[in-house]
C-alpha cells in the first residue's frame, strides 16, 4: 500500500494505492470515493466496524477522508514494536498490521475492559487522522508528561504510561476517556491533536447546538 496526502494539514486526505489483489483496511466512514471495481466488504456495526478493501487485477485506490477536519500522519511499522492508537484516529492499515485491543498493553491500561484505544503491531503502513494540527511529543529516558485523554492520537509501545482521572471523584469513563488523563513516561514517542474532539461535543452542547437542535 502507498499513501499519498493531499489538503494537508487542514483538511487532510490519504489516497491509498493499492497492488493487484492487494487488501487493506479501512474506517467505513471515511472511505470518500474508490477506484472503479474496487470491493468493499464491511465487517462488524456500529463504532467497531471495518471495511476490507480489495483491489481487483489491475489494482486500485481508496480516498479516505477523515470526519473531522485536521492533519493526517502515516506510520510504517517494522514489526520490532507496536503503537497504542486511540480509535477514533484510525482511519486505515495495511492488510498485514493485526489490530489486537486484548494486547498486553491494553490489558495494562485497561485492565481487561476494552477502551477507547486499541493496539496495532506486525509490518506495514498505519494512517491515523487529528482533529486539527498533529503535535510529536520525544519523551528521552526518565523524562514525563501528563497530556488529556482527549488530545492522544497514538504512541510506541517503549512508552511507560497511566492512565488516571483528571479530577478526583469527576465524571470518566474508560470507553470514551472521559475525564482521564495520561502520565507518560519515556523513553518514546506519542502523537498528539490540538484539539479534542470531546471538547468540542462538550462546546457544542454548552452553546445550544445538539441533535435536537
Amino acid at each position: 500500500m502507498q499513501v499519498r496526502t493531499r489538503h494537508t494539514p487542514t483538511f487532510g486526505v490519504a489516497r491509498l494505492v493499492l497492488a493487484p489483489g492487494e487488501a487493506v483496511l479501512a474506517d467505513p466512514l471515511t472511505i470518500a470515493a474508490t477506484s472503479y471495481g474496487l470491493t468493499v466488504e464491511v465487517k462488524g456495526a456500529g463504532a467497531k466496524a471495518v471495511a476490507l478493501c480489495t483491489a481487483g487485477a489491475e489494482g486500485g485506490w481508496i480516498d479516505a477522508a477523515p470526519v473531522l477536519p485536521g492533519d493526517l500522519h502515516q506510520i510504517e511499522l517494522d514489526g520490532a514494536y507496536g503503537w497504542c492508537l486511540a480509535r477514533h484516529s484510525w482511519i486505515a492499515s495495511s492488510s498485514t498490521v493485526a489490530m489486537n485491543p486484548e494486547a498486553p498493553p491494553m490489558q495494562a491500561i485497561f485492565g481487561g475492559v476494552e477502551g477507547f484505544m486499541n493496539y496495532a503491531h506486525g509490518k506495514g503502513a498505519v494512517v491515523l487522522a487529528c482533529y486539527g494540527a498533529l503535535d510529536l511529543v520525544t519523551l528521552e529516558a526518565g523524562e514525563a508528561v501528563t497530556i488529556s485523554s482527549d488530545h492522544v492520537v497514538a504512541f510506541a509501545d517503549t512508552v511507560q504510561c497511566r492512565l488516571r482521572p483528571s479530577v478526583p471523584d469527576g465524571v470518566q469513563s474508560i470507553q470514551t476517556g472521559e475525564g482521564l488523563v495520561f502520565d507518560f513516561a519515556g523513553p518514546g514517542a506519542v502523537l498528539t491533536q490540538t484539539r479534542g474532539p470531546r471538547r468540542l461535543t462538550t462546546w457544542l452542547r454548552a452553546n445550544g447546538v445538539s441533535s435536537r437542535s
